[in-house]
């Protein structure tokens, strides 16, 4: 039989992963292009043939998920493969209805095909949805681990936007590995703070060649989830956090809902700034879809190094970008901190975005009045220091879990919020690691 002709629909990450560890060297596949969509100009890309293996002599082409149609009729594709997260549940099945009205089988991967097993323990930290306080999750996840006596990575779920062969294993031990890198804000966001811990970072393409790699140097890994994606490696212990300031998304978005339904731990976040009856929500959905996993309840408190400083300023806030686009957020950690410490104005941004600022607001029309911090390449970056600079406001207050002032200039005073995860009652996060892990 000829080999089934094959489209994987990504954003550069789980297609990727998905290929790598089925289609790379299976005889019954033939993948003949990849469409990417979510992260700004990341088509027109070749997969390459160093990563995509002897069957692929000339790599795979990636296309914009616009091609989509045109590419299954020109290619006579019988299969499409969606890969990737963060997307309401109807629009997956608007896709597949796209897919199948052209003759092709639509498919969903699931853990079998695609979760690769450490030799090592594996925690992982997933969400529901991007924005739901994963990262900060992760480091205190991380932080338990090290007070336990444990040497830990943090591997990254995929963010390679630049060269994908020399992005293939990527280890960041410091500041001068980011610089080295090329980072975008997007991939800092992750890392920094990690980094800032002492906790080594591993990200990449090959998520199997990077596996093997981290084991070599630490004692457990601890896989650090992006968007609402499901772990790459096999977890021993897999917590999935939700956000009662979207209730009902734990059940209406993919994969987030195959997070809760393979759940160990629930850390149901922002306890402290969520309608109370949201966070009821939440907790009585999440027991209806997985009732034996353990629940716990966190704030993520705020921390500015001089709050008196925004009181009675005209300001200007800037959040983590992927959270208020594809996460639909409206608001962040920022927003409430400009509310919470008396800013006379939340200035919005709109007015003065240039370029790929103003263009990320059509696509995202849900964005409220926050700057959203879009990084993914140098001209981007400038796009953004370009639209801080014209704004009319007093004040800055970067939401950001890094300094943004190392990546872009930033003339205007500034404030910048920091969050940590602060669980509330018993059992915490401790009590559950010291139990799985404990020596």
């Amino acid at each position: 039989m000829s080999p089934i002709k094959t489209i994987i629909m990504g954003a550069a990450g789980r297609d990727f992963h998905n290929f790598n560890t089925f289609f790379r060297g299976n005889k019954d596949y033939e993948v003949v292009a990849f469409t990417a969509t979510q992260i700004p100009d990341i088509e027109g890309r070749q997969y390459p043939k160093e990563l995509a293996g002897e069957l692929y002599p000339a790599g795979i082409p990636i296309y914009a998920e616009e091609d989509l149609p045109e590419l299954i009729k020109k290619h006579n594709v019988e299969q499409v493969v969606f890969a990737y997260s963060d997307v309401p549940h109807e629009y997956v099945m608007h896709k597949a209805s796209l897919v199948t009205a052209l003759g092709a089988d639509f498919r969903l991967m699931g853990t079998r095909y695609t979760q690769l097993k450490s030799n090592k323990p594996v925690v992982s930290v997933c969400a529901v949805r991007t924005g739901s306080g994963k990262s900060q999750t992760t480091r205190r996840v991380s932080l338990i681990l090290r007070n336990m006596g444990y040497k830990v990575a943090a591997i990254r779920h995929p963010m390679p936007y630049g060269n994908l062969v020399r992005q293939e294993v990527q280890r960041f031990a410091d500041y001068d590995d980011l610089d080295e890198q090329e980072c975008t804000i997007e991939e800092r966001e992750e890392y920094e703070p990690h980094l800032d811990n002492g906790v080594i970072v591993y990200a990449g393409v090959d998520y199997e060649k990077i596996l093997r790699r981290a084991e070599q140097e630490v004692d457990i890994i601890l896989w650090d989830g992006g968007n609402n994606d499901f772990p790459f490696y096999k977890p021993d212990l897999q917590i999935v956090v939700a956000d009662p300031h979207r209730p009902g998304h734990e059940s209406t978005y993919h994969p987030g809902e195959t997070n809760v339904r393979s759940a160990d731990v629930f850390v149901i976040n922002k306890v402290d700034t969520a309608d109370p009856e949201n966070v009821i929500k939440v907790r009585e959905n999440l027991r209806a879809m997985n009732p034996n996993a353990i629940l716990i309840e966190a704030a993520s408190p705020l921390f500015v190094q001089n709050p008196e400083a925004i009181r009675g300023k005209r300001v200007l806030v800037i959040e983590d970008g992927p959270t208020l686009t594809h996460g639909e957020m409206a608001y962040g950690a920022g927003y409430v901190a400009a509310r919470r410490f008396g800013a006379k104005e939340i200035v919005d941004p709109r007015p003065f975005a240039v370029k790929s600022i103003a263009a990320t607001y059509e696509k995202y029309p849900k964005t409220g009045p926050i700057l959203p911090a879009m990084g993914y390449g140098e001209a981007q970056m400038k796009d953004l220091e370009a639209t801080i600079a014209a704004a009319d406001v007093d004040m800055v207050i970067i939401g950001t879990p890094i300094d943004l002032t190392r990546i872009i200039k930033i003339e205007k005073p500034y404030q910048r919020v920091r969050y940590e995860l602060q669980e509330i009652g018993q059992p915490t996060l401790e009590d559950i690691l010291k139990n799985k892990f404990g020596k």
